[in-house]
């Protein structure tokens, strides 16, 4: 995309309506995290905020929005990873509300509990999968079990219409910009490793090889796909990677994802695996 030229990564990023990218620019590693800020009215909500070395960056790009920190009424966190959730205890240093609310599903509590959390707790399980401000805007979640644990989600915001993925629709990739920028023949290739546009990194096979080695098993990854396509999506905003805006890059990255194969353990084992030695075991015993 031609905007990704004139992006300035040092500031905040309005990728919709009163939704911010509130990242960095990871040179080093290639994993970028992708923490967003959800403003309505006086109040805001963090989505998946990001690791504890990462927090000075987010918190003050948070702070360039022209939102004060005690604005935050509730953290989102998809799954219980380290790289979203374990800057908790500086979001709590800092904002100091004794109502802030931590939105998760019941399965990631056991885990999210060690992060030297005070805050209440807010199950998306028990919520009706959903959350709403004090305006009546409300994120819908919805269920993407082990994509890649048993208690991940997505969060979808009806006002601006983005999906927020987490890992889902994720990359690895040094070669980073904030949106997917796809070449005129991406959509007709046939071999990554010969890019007719001249790229020298595939960013489709990145996607792909993420997903590969992130997801337990090509079953998992489907049942998510399945289950965020009944959404009535315009953007996907995943917690790694680039950003999907355009709606035929989002039907082309679907489909890869939803033919790929080899993923998790099937990578390993096959599909046709079958646990032939038990027998054997026991009778030589």
């Amino acid at each position: 995309m031609e905007e990704n030229k004139k992006i300035d990564y040092d500031n905040p990023i309005e990728i919709a309506e009163g939704i911010f990218w509130v990242g960095f620019l990871d040179k080093k590693t290639g994993l970028h995290c992708n923490p967003y800020l959800v403003v309505d009215g006086d109040e805001a909500v963090v989505i998946d905020g990001g690791s504890r070395p990462d927090f000075p960056t987010v918190m003050m790009k948070i702070l360039q929005t022209g939102f004060s920190a005690n604005q935050i009424k509730a953290l989102v966190y998809q799954h219980y990873d380290p790289d979203l959730c374990g800057s908790i205890s500086n979001f709590e240093d800092m904002i100091k509300r004794d109502d802030l609310q931590l939105i998760s599903a019941s399965e990631n509590f056991m885990f999210i509990r060690h992060y030297s959390v005070q805050s209440k707790f807010y199950s998306v399980n028990k919520n009706d999968y959903k959350f709403s401000f004090s305006s009546g805007r409300t994120l819908q979640f919805i269920r993407t079990p082990y994509s890649h644990s048993l208690g991940s989600f997505v969060t979808f915001d009806l006002d601006s219409k983005v999906l927020f993925t987490s890992d889902l629709f994720g990359s690895f990739a040094k070669e980073w910009e904030l949106f997917l920028n796809l070449g005129n023949h991406c959509k007709e290739c046939v071999n990554d490793q010969n890019c007719p546009d001249g790229l020298e990194i595939c960013p489709i096979s990145d996607i792909e090889k993420f997903h590969a080695s992130v997801m337990p098993c090509e079953k998992a990854l489907k049942y998510a796909l399945n289950n965020i396509l009944e959404v009535p999506f315009e953007m996907i905003a995943p917690q790694h990677g680039s950003i999907l805006a355009d709606k035929k890059v989002i039907q082309y990255v679907v489909k890869r994802l939803a033919q790929l194969k080899g993923v998790g353990i099937d990578g390993i084992i096959g599909n046709d695996f079958h646990f032939s030695n038990f027998e054997s075991w026991f009778s030589t015993k």
